[in-house]
């Protein structure tokens, strides 16, 4: 497959029905589920629930009803002054709604995750992006990876939450080939300050029924992401598209992130892969 411009992708028709299959999740849930630790750091089924209410309501309120996000507390000079901001935000909440039952927080996941599904179905694709998607270097972004960068914030929780309480997968490989395509296009922010030849290339291979090829390319000013390979690749990496997902949403301890995937060529240049998130952290 050469190397092609990657393509726009579609989330919207998946954002139901993921809710609604988490949704189902949560009802099924025991008590104590609802405490069970995460990939999430520090955070239980119920906190990330909580998280999700959170960021669901905020899309809603801040795109839907073009309510004026309020200002940050501090001003907001640098990636870790951002990072920091969003921290806090979501500290607050999900501190707040430990006084919430379970079934409160079900009931307000399902009113807006079904909210949130039926505003970005009567998106065009070409709509003005609320913000732009950070994990990608980007000021603004075309309102498709706006949206799909919310998509990315759902499928990754609800993920976390059904390996905590043992919960099947989706298993539709579309939702998680939408997300590796949309989390890749991380790579060219990670490497910004890589050193490479111009030409130089890393192929990326994601194997599995949602997997694919990628290629991160050294051009005169910067590296840029294409889908495909060339015909000779600088470095190959090679990973399960699960691995993959993993490694890009934090899911991976540091001590595995570089056992997860294969490499031939210049190991030099694959190394930066391993601090690759699409996430803010």
């Amino acid at each position: 497959m050469p190397l092609a411009p990657l393509p726009v992708v579609d989330t919207r028709s998946f954002f139901r029905p993921v809710s609604s299959a988490l949704v189902a999740t949560l009802r099924d849930l025991q008590p104590q589920d609802w405490d069970r630790p995460t990939l999430a750091g520090t955070w239980t089924v119920r906190d990330i629930t909580a998280h999700l209410v959170d960021v669901t309501f905020r899309r809603v309120s801040f795109q839907r009803d073009r309510l004026v996000p309020p200002p940050p507390p501090f001003a907001i000079q640098s990636e870790r002054d951002f990072v920091r901001f969003i921290n806090g935000l979501n500290h607050e909440w999900v501190s707040v709604t430990r006084r919430f039952s379970p079934q409160v927080l079900t009931e307000l996941f399902d009113l807006a995750s079904t909210d949130l599904a039926r505003f970005v179905e009567s998106q065009p694709l070409d709509a003005l992006s609320l913000f732009g998607v950070s994990w990608a270097g980007e000021q603004t972004s075309e309102g498709w990876f706006d949206i799909g960068r919310e998509f990315t914030e759902l499928w990754h929780h609800q993920m976390q939450i059904r390996l905590a309480v043992g919960a099947a997968d989706a298993d539709d490989p579309r939702y998680l080939k939408a997300i590796l395509d949309l989390s890749l296009r991380a790579l060219p922010h990670v490497y910004r300050d890589v050193a490479g030849a111009e030409g130089a290339t890393l192929v990326v291979q994601a194997d599995g029924p949602s997997g694919g090829v990628w290629t991160l390319r050294r051009d005169a000013q910067a590296w840029t992401l294409w889908g495909g390979r060339p015909d000779h690749a600088d470095a190959e990496v090679r990973m399960t598209a699960d691995a993959a997902w993993k490694l890009l949403y934090n899911a991976l301890p540091e001590a595995a992130a570089a056992g997860a995937f294969t490499v031939e060529g210049d190991a030099a240049l694959a190394a930066p892969l391993v601090r690759a998130r699409s996430i803010v952290i």
